[in-house]
């Protein structure tokens, strides 16, 4: 989705539309004032959707008006224009439901600015005059901070992106957390893996981009953005000034007010520097009245973690099965024990972004571990961390000046927690423990100082009072007293007015009109004393004031406006102080997370049955009795199978570099090959595995090809798509990659896909020597087990019966050499003439075959005991296969 748009209003002209007549251009100066004030702030917003406030509703006019009905299923109505205008298009939404419309809104990409009126409306109807409106927030995919419209485990991040040539710089953060990052880097592809990877809810773009006309064009080619930037996306164009060198490297040193870029990392890198700054320019630009507390750049590269590119993360089902996109089922449904939504967001992260850094491997190890030694440390750390809220992204929303008494209440008790926390921490040894060792005694005054002051049960809105607690200041505690005292001599009115005029069932009484006022049936209207005068006359009563009532009423209302006010700015001073701190406490917060993650790791491993990696400085992946941490959950305590793998081969070493993997359908193959994958991808995030023991080198990629679908929208069929991600493979996979592929070749004919399988296999076990598991039905690939010293034969074992085949999901040394299709076909309820037939026909063909025949008489020329040296006389021999 791109959400950029052309304004239909210009400075002469508006566009409206009545649910009767078509569009007609008007002339904005025979609008009424008040559509006057709507173009004008229309114009400065352009492309945003334009909520203006008007009484109890926000409203919306014009082709606005029309867009949001569509949207949202909202009956689009009209509103008188003026006398020559007639009536122009309108929609609204009651001003309590803003929130949830908004949401809706830019969750379908849109940009909303909303209008609201910033004074008082009797206050400009007594003056005669309009009341005052502002934009007081500009509401973006990439800029939300409102907690009800914000995932509470997922980061919301805004992203921009600068490209020259080859070239490409890229710049993220997310507002309501203030995280800030920028990297450079070449080919474009690995600027298409890092967005799928961020997964940013706005893309910012410069109009000077290359080709940026083919976002706006959908099925024009473009050999940059269209074919680059993945269409899944929100896209928002950018004035190209902002992200000139001078203007973002000038933004980003006024900013975080430094002389020198140096202690960013980003100095000598001028499209990371240009993408950051015309970010940090958008947001300044969206969050009119509020400063967002960003926390310092920091720039990073992409090889500094395992790469995980899209169809990876997508079939090793990360955050989300492959099936329907749903959370339940994926490999963070399956570790997810965080107590915090501040773990949540962490855990997220370290499963997108695992480390290739031994120590920073064994630093998290070490600290599950410790954690799993002493449960009892674990058992306590995890229920103080129940009681503690996001720090992260209520400290943002008090540095942004948004947030309100109970956001505040949270975050003091919060910091409180974190002494409890703090002593906790001093029994373990741990980097991460130790990192929450050391709380700032500063942050646990500021949580005490500020739950002294609010009252224990905050009201929402900060303007309606009764937020401060009484004793805190002396005027405050005066104006409360004397307001105590009014509404006391009210209470006691109607108790002495009884008495006085004999009139057992007088009433003292208010509304917004009239105001306080002493009410009795008319029938006893000859009771009333000489100081009552009469105020109004309804059908069975009178209503009267007296001079003292209304002095009372006038020391009253404006003693609560007063007293509201005050509470207000003593607020906004508590508010201000906390801000002040807001950066210490994003830093605490950080660690806390962390120990949410690791405290969540060491609860999975005993509780599953995992066991701590040896991380190695190889490639060797050694499991024992590995499991697939997704399927053993959803199965159930002790019904997975478990499976090993040995593979990685060193000098001198015999383990092999490729495991062809044969066996029937739903033997478990596909799971398997996902069980090592995610094996390794968990143990280098740091978490223990699901295994007996496991040794694991690390990996610089994982690559994976499991099924694949058409691809319409490009016109790429089922084959297509799978030689897209195996030539993927072949052209970027490393000796430390870990690849997964399975049944490559099966979407074209069987002997052209028999072809390609073995060559595939082959280059990976001669050029790339990755660490690789070959899944197929294709037995026939058994025989390069024979001819590669490096390559060696696994199968789904099954069991044969008389009438059935049973599946044992163990995986043993050796090639399978059949596949079973025939009788999954008759499982499957295939005629028996059928089956019959199948059988005569492979009977057939296993004799007759070409193929067949031909690769036995090539291997017979070559001999089997080749290495590594010979690899030049290997590859010459293995030409023999050419032909078939």
């Amino acid at each position: 989705m791109f959400s950029y748009s052309e304004s239909n209003l210009n400075p002469n002209i508006a566009t409206s539309k009545s649910p009767h007549t078509d569009y007609r251009p008007l002339e904005v100066k025979k609008l009424t004032p008040m559509y006057q004030h709507y173009v004008k702030v229309k114009q400065q917003y352009p492309n945003a959707l334009l909520l203006y406030r008007v009484g109890d509703f926000f409203e919306c006019f014009f082709q606005d008006a029309v867009t949001i009905s569509q949207e949202l299923e909202l009956m689009l109505t009209s509103k008188e224009g003026g006398k020559e205008i007639g009536r122009v298009a309108m929609t609204g939404v009651p001003h309590h439901a803003l929130d949830r419309y908004s949401r809706l809104l830019v969750e379908k990409g849109y940009a909303v600015a909303i209008c609201d009126q910033v004074e008082d409306s009797a206050q400009a109807a007594a003056q005669g005059r309009m009341v005052e409106r502002q934009i007081t927030k500009l509401l973006t995919p990439g800029t939300l901070t409102d907690e009800g419209m914000l995932s509470a485990k997922q980061n919301n991040y805004l992203a921009a992106v600068v490209i020259a040539g080859e070239h490409w710089g890229l710049a993220y953060a997310d507002i309501s957390t203030g995280e800030f990052f920028t990297t450079q880097s070449k080919e474009l592809t690995n600027l298409n893996l890092e967005l799928l990877r961020l997964q940013p809810a706005e893309i910012l773009i410069p109009t000077n981009a290359p080709d940026i006309n083919s976002l706006l064009r959908p099925g024009e080619k473009s050999q940059y953005l269209a074919d680059v930037l993945p269409d899944c996306f929100c896209y928002s164009l950018r004035s190209q000034t902002p992200f000139t060198l001078n203007e973002a490297k000038s933004k980003l040193l006024i900013n975080f007010r430094v002389r020198s870029l140096e202690g960013f990392g980003c100095e000598h890198l001028p499209l990371a520097i240009r993408a950051a700054g015309g970010l940090l320019e958008y947001i300044e630009d969206t969050q009119k009245a509020h400063q967002v507390p960003l926390q310092l750049l920091r720039t990073y590269n992409q090889v500094d973690f395992l790469i995980l590119d899209y169809q990876t993360r997508r079939n090793l089902e990360i955050t989300q099965t492959v099936r329907d996109g749903s959370f339940h089922g994926s490999l963070l449904w399956a570790l997810d024990r965080t107590c915090t939504a501040m773990g949540g967001r962490a855990l997220r992260r370290w499963l997108l972004e695992p480390l290739i850094s031994i120590k920073g491997i064994i630093a998290r190890q070490n600290t599950i571990q410790e954690l799993i030694d002493n449960p009892t440390l674990r058992q306590e750390i995890r229920q103080l961390l129940r009681s503690i809220y996001d720090l992260e992204r209520i400290s943002g929303r008090v540095g942004a000046g948004t947030a309100n008494a109970r956001d505040l209440l949270s975050l003091a008790e919060s910091l409180v927690k974190l002494k409890e926390l703090a002593e906790l921490a001093q029994q373990g040894e741990s980097l991460y423990l130790k990192a929450l060792q050391n709380i700032p005694p500063d942050l646990e005054k500021l949580g005490h100082y500020v739950i002294d002051h609010l009252v224990e049960s905050p009201p929402l809105h900060l303007k309606d009072g009764g937020v401060i607690r009484d004793g805190i200041n002396a005027d405050l505690d005066t104006m409360r007293k004397r307001l105590e005292d009014d509404r006391q001599w009210l209470a006691n009115l109607e108790i002495s007015e009884r008495e006085r005029t004999g009139v057992s069932n007088l009433k003292v009484g208010y509304n917004k009109t009239f105001g306080y006022y002493l009410s009795m049936p008319r029938s006893k209207a000859e009771q009333a004393p000489d100081n009552y005068v009469r105020k109004q006359t309804l059908t069975n009563e009178e209503r009267y004031i007296t001079p003292e009532l209304k002095e009372r009423e006038t020391r009253i209302l404006t003693a609560q406006d007063d007293l509201n006010k005050l509470e207000y700015e003593i607020f906004v001073e508590l508010r201000l102080k906390v801000a002040e701190k807001a950066q210490e406490i994003r830093k605490i917060a950080k660690a806390v997370a962390a120990i949410d993650v690791l405290s969540g790791f060491a609860e999975i491993a005993v509780f599953q049955g995992y066991c701590r990696p040896e991380i190695l400085d190889s490639r060797l992946i050694e499991i024992a009795d590995g499991r697939h941490p997704v399927v053993e959950q959803s199965l159930g305590f002790g019904l997975f199978v478990p499976n090993s793998t040995n593979m990685g081969r060193n000098e001198g070493e015999t383990s092999p570099d490729l495991i062809i993997l044969t066996g029937p359908n739903a033997s478990g193959k596909s799971c398997y090959l996902r069980q090592v994958g995610l094996i390794q991808l968990m143990a280098q995030t740091g978490s223990f595995v699901p295994a007996t023991e496991a040794k694991l080198g690390i990996s610089d990629r994982i690559f994976t090809r499991v099924g694949a679908v058409d691809d319409l929208a490009t016109g790429q069929s089922t084959f297509m798509v799978e030689m897209n991600e195996t030539a993927n493979i072949l052209n970027h996979a490393t000796e430390k990659s870990l690849i997964l592929l399975d049944e490559i070749g099966r979407g074209t004919a069987t002997f052209d896909g028999l072809s390609i399988a073995w060559a595939v296999a082959e280059y990976l076990a001669t050029e790339v020597q990755g660490r690789t598991i070959f899944a197929t039905h294709y037995h026939e690939l058994n025989e390069l087990a024979s001819i590669l010293f490096n390559v060696a034969n696994y199968q789904v074992t099954v069991q044969e019966l008389p009438h059935e085949i049973v599946f044992l999901h163990q995986v043993r040394p050796g090639g399978a050499d059949k596949s079973y299709g025939i009788e999954a076909g008759r499982l499957a309820g295939l005629p028996a003439s059928v089956i019959s037939r199948a059988k005569q026909v492979m009977n057939q063909i296993e004799t007759h075959s070409k193929i067949a025949l031909g690769l036995r008489e090539g291997i017979s020329q070559i001999n089997p005991k080749n290495n590594k040296n010979n690899k030049a006389e290997l590859i010459e021999q293995l030409d023999i296969f050419d032909d078939f």
